[in-house]
């Protein structure tokens, strides 16, 4: 290689990495918005968790206020009224994994069989619009189909000499509810991760897998299912860290006092003993140990994951 040569390939070998940084800066300049965003409104906010070891008083501020160690953490976990929203939010999340995280798998699964074009974008779009709708408009909307005198449901029933239920203060029915509330809202927008796996999915695949003869449930079986499969553990895994924790909205624009004792979860405790008992030190010692549990289920989780089916978060 001549002289001329190597000059020329060095100017083109500094050309690309100047491209490359510029191009380096450029995304780093797209994200730092979303960095700064992070660190201030999740990462400043942390030195709040000391309240919790803290008999925390609003006229002394956080670091004012006199440690007390883990007094907060102790008395809640002796109170019998801890452990009873505790475990009526981990029977609805319960019931949310089992039918709520199920439900959007299907649901893509038989949109995708849809065969018209048009008409299976239509019913994506009609899934995704109550996902737009505040949970004060859902539970109205509830409220409303299940009004024992003027709601759908049972104006339907009384077709069949069905007696009026009130659905909404049966504290029996108030869990089935609430799920088929999440489920109603949520369904669409959550398929949305899984419509993009299955249309990256290889068609020449299906068109093999016709060639053999396979019924389109076979060719769901053995093909779409096992290229969801990385998404579903994903998502699961995120869902799982989840489980010790419940939304506020839902459960406290369903719920009512004749239902307070199946629908009375931690977020809705911990609402009534922090704003309006202004007990914060025992809240955040609450949300403090909901946090260590879902992260040490999410890591228990991931690692049992990795080494049963090789896949994981990290």
């Amino acid at each position: 290689m001549g002289l001329t040569q190597l000059r020329a390939a060095r100017t083109t070998s500094l050309r690309k990495k100047q491209i490359y940084k510029k191009t380096l800066f450029s995304l780093y300049l797209l994200l730092a918005p979303t960095i700064i965003l992070l660190f201030v409104f999740h990462y400043i906010p942390l030195y709040g968790i000391i309240i919790a070891f803290k008999d925390f008083s609003p006229y002394r501020g956080i670091f004012g206020s006199p440690w007390v160690g883990f007094k907060h953490i102790a008395y809640f976990l002796q109170d019998e009224a801890f452990w009873k929203v505790m475990k009526n939010t981990l029977i609805i999340n319960f019931y949310d994994l089992v039918f709520g995280f199920t439900a959007p798998i299907v649901f893509a699964l038989l949109a995708n069989e849809i065969v018209h074009a048009g008409f299976k974008k239509i019913v994506q779009t009609i899934s995704y619009l109550p996902h737009f709708l505040s949970w004060v408009v859902v539970s109205g909307v509830f409220y409303q189909m299940l009004s024992p005198e003027t709601g759908m449901v049972n104006k339907l029933l009384g077709l069949f000499g069905v007696e009026p239920i009130f659905f909404m203060t049966e504290p029996g029915l108030f869990r089935g509810i609430a799920v088929f509330a999440e489920i109603w809202k949520n369904v669409g927008w959550s398929a949305i991760l899984y419509f993009a796996v299955i249309a990256s999915i290889d068609t020449s695949l299906y068109e093999a897998a016709m060639i053999d003869g396979a019924s389109r449930l076979r060719q769901i079986w053995h093909i779409t299912l096992p290229a969801m499969v990385p998404m579903i553990i994903l998502l699961l895994l995120l869902r799982l860290s989840n489980l010790f924790s419940i939304g506020f909205d839902r459960i406290f624009t369903l719920q009512n006092s004749l239902v307070l004792d199946v629908s009375d979860v931690t977020s809705t405790y911990i609402y009534r003993l922090g704003l309006e008992q202004a007990q914060y030190s025992l809240t955040t010692a609450i949300g403090v140990v909901q946090s260590l549990l879902g992260f040490i289920l999410l890591v228990s989780a991931n690692r049992i994951s990795k080494k049963l089916v090789g896949m994981g978060l990290y």
